[in-house]
């Protein structure tokens, strides 16, 4: 009866068209006083103690490294490299998106990040050389959802906090099906192209391959800097947020040149303000976890699941389900706060790999990230592409299909996930 209750009030509150994090505070304040005997003292108490952890300083220092790469001319130079390996494919400047947007999603760790970074000078790029606008959105839309699944990733750093998880272990997990999914856009892309004749771009030589490999290697380094310090452990997961930010600036302001000492601020500022979003999300989730184990909540679905017999095919697609549904309404970090503290105990009681759960979980979020009404990189595709949402989200339907294919995969073949860290010993 309790859950009822829990779960009724936040989805009257979210209906009002609160936001998640309000509507999370609100509904656990609501529960407390109305239904409860918990001290208000424990309440206080919790909401600093759950934002305590170590590991949460890794969201704020991903996300500044994120944004001095989007504007530090990074991704411009990963573009040039991706499009001297792969442009003379046909549909070339397509195939030249994913790999960038592969490319930069092992630096930024956002998939919004990664559609602007690419998508802004791709799309335009694009529609010059004679590509439909529509085929454009729908690459760079799909192709920027690598932000979140190829390390690092701040979705990831959201599911280890809530899961008590390693990150390392969930960042080295993500690797091989990160570029299983690249390739899977990238042939979705292909075809695309094939079938609508779209130009290739010439072929390049080694020697220009070689210029573009040097002039974005600062850029790729950070690739080595933070999986490289990871799993050598040189340093955890947060230090390795920490040195990608100070890296990100360094090669920005004095090595690419691309970003003044006065535009640093400006970056800082747009940083902090994504941060304190996410944190206060973060921060409310936790009060909302709190009052959902004190009321046995997640314990009650876990018997109750494992006495129908519902078994462990049967759970994840129930899972999928539940969360691709959600990802049409609810952005990743809410979504993960939320589900994560009812949906983890019961993966765990049936046998389920905890690492293999979180890299499923992840490409739910990235699959949600181009599904309306409330799809991430579709608002950004469409600002930039000046395209309406309907458009946009016509536009994605064959790479949409290709993550449906992928996800299926992802979920029903665990070596995929865990075959890495496990080879490294990381699990």
């Amino acid at each position: 009866m309790s859950g009822l209750i829990i779960f009724a009030l936040l989805a009257l509150l979210m209906l009002t068209g609160m936001p998640v994090s309000i509507a999370l505070g609100l509904t656990v304040l609501t529960f407390l006083f109305g239904f409860t005997e918990v001290p208000l003292e424990s309440v206080a108490l919790k909401l600093f103690t759950g934002i305590e952890k170590f590991e949460i300083m890794a969201i704020p220092f991903f996300i500044l490294a994120g944004n001095f790469l989007t504007h530090g001319g990074v991704a411009r130079r990963m573009i040039s490299f991706a499009s001297s390996m792969v442009g003379h494919f046909r549909g070339g400047l397509g195939m030249s998106s994913v790999l960038a947007c592969a490319l930069f999603a092992a630096v930024s760790g956002s998939s919004p990040a990664t559609v602007v970074a690419i998508g802004s000078i791709m799309l335009p790029a694009m529609v010059k050389a004679g590509y439909p606008k529509s085929f454009g959105v729908g690459v760079v839309a799909s192709a920027g959802g690598l932000g979140i699944l190829i390390p690092p990733s701040i979705v990831m750093v959201m599911y280890a906090v809530s899961t008590n998880s390693s990150i390392g272990a969930l960042f080295i997990a993500g690797v091989v099906p990160g570029f299983v999914l690249a390739l899977f856009l990238g042939l979705t892309t292909w075809y695309q192209a094939a079938k609508g004749q779209y130009p290739r771009e010439p072929r390049q030589s080694w020697r220009q391959r070689w210029r573009a490999f040097r002039e974005s290697i600062w850029g790729l380094l950070l690739i080595v800097v933070v999986i490289g310090g990871i799993y050598s452990g040189a340093f955890t997961p947060t230090e390795a947020a920490a040195m990608s930010a100070v890296y990100a600036f360094f090669v920005a302001v004095f090595v690419y040149k691309d970003l003044s000492l006065k535009d640093v601020p400006r970056v800082l500022l747009t940083s902090a303000n994504m941060s304190a979003m996410l944190l206060y999300i973060i921060t409310n989730a936790v009060l909302f976890s709190f009052i959902l184990t004190n009321e046995q909540i997640p314990q009650n679905i876990a018997a109750w699941l494992l006495d129908s017999g519902i078994g462990v095919v049967g759970f994840l697609l129930a899972v999928n389900v539940l969360l691709l549904v959600m990802g049409n309404f609810m952005e990743p970090s809410s979504i993960i706060l939320i589900t994560a503290p009812i949906l983890f105990p019961i993966a765990m009681k049936l046998g389920i790999d905890p690492i293999h759960f979180g890299v499923m979980v992840t490409v739910n979020m990235e699959i949600g990230m181009i599904t309306p009404p409330v799809g991430l990189n579709l608002y950004v595709a469409s600002g930039i592409s000046k395209m309406g949402m309907t458009e946009c989200t016509k536009a994605v339907w064959p790479w949409l299909l290709a993550m449906l294919v992928f996800l299926a995969l992802v979920t029903y073949w665990p070596p995929l996930s865990t075959w890495l860290p496990r080879t490294l010993g990381m699990m």
